[in-house]
């Protein structure tokens, strides 16, 4: 496998519904022996997942689900333990300046490997109010409706 190898494990489309991603940050996650071995079988959640910044400047996610792995048995640890997430100290100060000012939250995008290495992709988020997501909604069957006249007008 190349070092830039790239596989999804989780994905959180709920989180493009509800905000507005306006950075992504890419975050090394502390993990142990199972839980890695379980996100290599593809057994991860972010649905309800969620990121804090604690005042000693540590970023950590809660409520990730990684499911215990089958072979691991007493190794196991609780499927939705807080797990820490590893960024530059630079961007953990850029993110809280933002979070504080302009009330942007942190979501977590995908879960993923990147070579070897479990990864997050997090996004600075802000949130949509009912009518965004209308609106969304509204752009999406448009463009769906109008791809199938295309395709219509095509084969023929």
């Amino acid at each position: 496998m190349s070092k830039d190898a790239f596989k999804l494990v989780a994905n959180n489309k709920k989180a493009y519904h509800d905000y507005f991603i306006e950075e992504k940050y890419e975050a090394g996650i502390v993990l142990h022996g199972t839980e890695v071995k379980s996100l290599r079988m593809g057994k991860c959640s972010i649905k309800e997942s969620f990121i804090k910044i604690e005042d000693d400047m540590q970023v950590y996610i809660y409520n990730m689900h990684i499911s215990p792995y089958e072979k691991g048995n007493i190794f196991n640890k609780d499927p939705i333990r807080v797990k820490k997430l590893m960024l530059h100290k630079y961007e953990i100060n850029k993110i809280r300046g933002k979070i504080d000012k302009a009330g942007y939250t942190l979501v977590p995008l995908q879960v993923y490997f990147k070579g070897s290495l479990a990864k997050v992709e997090v996004g600075l988020a802000r949130g949509k109010k009912l009518y965004d997501k209308r609106q969304d909604i509204a752009k999406k069957d448009q463009n769906r409706e109008a791809s199938r006249e295309f395709k219509i007008r095509n084969l023929k």
